[in-house]
C-alpha cells in the first residue's frame, strides 16, 4: 500500500506521524510542502486547505495526525 505524507519541518504532528510509521515499519514517501511548491499545490487541491500533515494511505486521505484512522487503514492493531 502506498503511503505519502505532506509535511513541514516545524510541524509537531508531522514528526509524530513519521515516528509512528517508523515504529511500525511502514514505508512512506515524504514531501516537504514548505519547500516543494508543486507538492504544496497538489496537497491544497486534494484537501482544499493548507494544514499539515496530510497523509495519503492508498486512496484514503487523512488531514492531521489521526493514529486510530492510520492504524485502521494500515491494518495495525
Amino acid at each position: 500500500m502506498n503511503v505519502t505524507i505532506y509535511s513541514t519541518p516545524t510541524c509537531h504532528f508531522c514528526h509524530a506521524a513519521k515516528e509512528f510509521f517508523k515504529e511500525h515499519n511502514v514505508k512512506y514517501e515524504d514531501f516537504n510542502v514548505a519547500e516543494n511548491m508543486e507538492k504544496r499545490k497538489e496537497m491544497i487541491e486534494m484537501t482544499g486547505q493548507m494544514g499539515v500533515p496530510v497523509i495519503k494511505i492508498g486512496d484514503d486521505i487523512i488531514v492531521g495526525f489521526d493514529e486510530g484512522k492510520m492504524r485502521q487503514l494500515l491494518g495495525i492493531s
